[in-house]
């Protein structure tokens, strides 16, 4: 899959992609990623891509002209064919938050166009005419899109075969269906005892059975106390078991 990343500031992107276990799925192609440098679609001795928003206020609005024409160089440079064009995502408040099945789509997808706006946003008639998709992280504004682009980009490539160590490491994570949609567990490791706080005797057992259910009541417990509405969509789902109902009815009495 390729991503192309429209962007002011393509220098961020130098040690994200050379870092950490990720850095697999961009070193064997598996996750293309290509950066345009807006400033070299802009014209002028000052390569603006930048002006005042109309009707006043503060800040800089984005140029459709530099983007239209940054985006064209793209969509050239990727050749597509009919039915392969590659959306166009805007990073953005209004758009729909990115969760763990938005990352699954896009981890079997063949990629995208990302764009990184900046300043008070992008003027409104590129958005409307060329802009395919709006994603959030959430409730927050960041300074721009990159690194909201760096995080689906960190959140597909670990999807990737080979990325992690374990194959199926990925499938216990914090809101995967193999877990029900639930929060993972806490984990432990050497050594036993650190300070006054001792491993859980469970995962000392060496019984896998148990094992599994302390890590089942586990999750159920995380998750009810910080995450309930995550409790009602498993519910939901029927993905609850009468074992499961009876941990979390314990654990209503304790909150």
């Amino acid at each position: 899959m390729r991503f192309d990343l429209i962007t002011l500031f393509p220098e961020l992107f130098a040690p994200f992609l050379a870092s950490g276990v990720t850095r697999r799925a961009y070193a064997s192609g598996q996750v293309e990623v290509r950066l345009w440098n807006l400033r070299d679609h802009a014209e002028g001795n000052y390569r603006r891509v930048d002006d005042r928003p109309f009707g006043g206020g503060p800040g800089m609005v984005m140029l459709a002209e530099p983007l239209a024409r940054c985006l064209a160089a793209i969509r050239a440079d990727r050749a597509e064919g009919e039915g392969e064009r590659a959306p166009l995502v805007l990073f953005s408040p209004i758009g729909r938050r990115l969760d763990h099945g938005a990352v699954e789509q896009w981890s079997q997808s063949r990629g995208a166009i990302l764009l990184c706006g900046r300043y008070e946003g992008i003027d409104q008639r590129f958005i409307d005419a060329h802009v395919d998709l709006q994603l959030s992280l959430g409730d927050f504004v960041l300074s721009g899109g990159e690194i909201a682009a760096m995080a689906l980009l960190d959140a597909v490539a670990r999807l990737q075969p080979g990325v992690l160590h374990d194959e199926g490491s990925h499938q216990l994570d914090s809101f995967n269906p193999a877990l029900d949609g639930l929060l993972d567990c806490p984990h432990y490791t050497r050594p036993e005892v650190w300070g006054e706080w001792a491993v859980p005797p469970e995962l000392l057992s060496g019984h896998h059975a148990q094992i599994e259910r302390w890590r089942r009541d586990q999750r159920l417990a995380v998750t009810a106390r910080h995450r309930p509405d995550l409790i009602d969509a498993a519910r939901a789902a029927g993905a609850l078991s009468r074992q499961d109902e009876a941990v979390l009815a314990k654990v209503a009495k304790e909150l």
